[in-house]
């Protein structure tokens, strides 16, 4: 059986599905960094979410309303297991808004709480995101064993340095 074609992802219907529906989240990963200006190539949506009851319960009824199922190597469509989002465990997701990854916690075991303190606000379509600064995308990805992690880093490293030297000359973007 061949592999089911992985939808595009909508990012501004992802993001603003999440808003309206009043979820507390960081925007992490690819798109965190392309947020801020690095050029890397991402095709998903990853988030590190609050774990409190009210916001976890805002999320199962998010996934429901956007028809999210696990994603596996299989193509067989398994429902999220929601019992992962009170944990350090990842979700991986496909929607009809395509591909979301929904995370307990990042490299270093860093959940929602430890991460707030590290990020950028950024208006998007209307909608504030919280996303993590790129200093620490930067830390967190020099410690990381993950080939793709480590062939961004020279990108986000260099994305970093130009938006340093950018705000030491007063261009704050």
């Amino acid at each position: 059986m061949p592999l089911e074609k992985q939808r595009p992802l909508e990012l501004e219907k992802l993001i603003e599905k999440l808003n309206k529906a009043g979820i507390k989240y960081i925007l992490v990963g690819g798109m965190a960094a392309v947020a801020q200006g690095s050029p890397v190539l991402t095709f998903d949506l990853d988030i590190v979410h609050e774990k409190s009851v009210t916001n976890i319960q805002k999320i199962k009824d998010l996934l429901i309303s956007i028809k999210a199922y696990q994603r596996r190597p299989d193509n067989f469509k398994l429902k999220p297991d929601f019992d992962v989002l009170q944990g350090t465990g990842h979700m991986l997701l496909s929607t009809q808004y395509g591909p979301i990854d929904i995370l307990g916690a990042i490299e270093k075991g860093l959940g929602y709480d430890e991460l707030i303190h590290n990020i950028n606000k950024i208006e998007f379509h209307g909608f504030e995101m919280h996303v993590l600064d790129l200093k620490t995308l930067v830390e967190l990805k020099r410690e990381s064993k993950r080939p793709e992690d480590k062939q961004r880093l020279k990108i986000l490293e260099e994305t970093l340095e130009q938006i340093t030297e950018d705000d030491a000359a007063g261009l704050k973007m």
